[in-house]
């Protein structure tokens, strides 16, 4: 049996020319699905699977949010794959 997950979808914002150091931070860590730089707004954009029995928001804060340089962050939330 697997274990079931929920898929959230997190943006981040960087300080200006920190980017790359950050994606290289949350690459390391080994928590992300996908992992991909963008236009616009937000710097980065990841997809995680995160265990269903651990609070979504602690999750995040504990393996996203402590990396230097993140300013700021938007999670969304999935709820149905078509």
């Amino acid at each position: 049996m697997t274990a079931l997950t929920t898929c959230v979808f997190v943006q981040v914002r960087c300080k200006p020319g920190k980017a790359y150091l950050v994606a290289d931070e949350i690459f390391e860590r080994e928590i992300v699905s996908e992992l991909y730089s963008t236009s616009g707004e937000w710097d980065l954009l990841m997809k995680i699977y995160i265990p269903e029995e651990d609070d979504i928001g602690k999750y995040i804060n504990d393996h996203i949010l402590n990396i230097e340089h993140i300013e700021r962050s938007l999670t969304t939330l999935t709820f149905k794959a078509f």
